[in-house]
């Protein structure tokens, strides 16, 4: 666990009814609950955006790996937002 580190990971995969089970899937049989979860979609493109707490660098990269090997997925990024919320906070002091 890495308390209080979060992550976004943003995803765009086809709009396919299986798409989000095996993202969540991923997140959930690591035993964690996403803090939020968006899809949009668009004619036959789906955009995810998923935030995830608590995970250490090491599962953040193995689950980025793992949602780039679903077939379905076209692209992920994965942005730490606790590092981007700690630099924005010291830029404003």
């Amino acid at each position: 666990m890495a308390p209080g580190r979060q992550v976004a990971f943003s995803l765009l995969a086809d709009a396919d009814p299986g798409t989000l089970p095996r993202i969540l899937e991923l997140v959930a049989k690591r035993g964690h609950v996403p803090l939020s979860l968006r899809s949009d979609c668009t004619g036959d493109s789906l955009a995810i955006e998923m935030k995830v707490g608590d995970l250490p660098q090491a599962e953040t990269d193995h689950i980025c790996r793992c949602l780039s090997q679903i077939p379905m997925v076209a692209r992920v990024t994965v942005t730490d937002i606790t590092a981007d919320s700690a630099a924005l906070l010291a830029a404003a002091e």
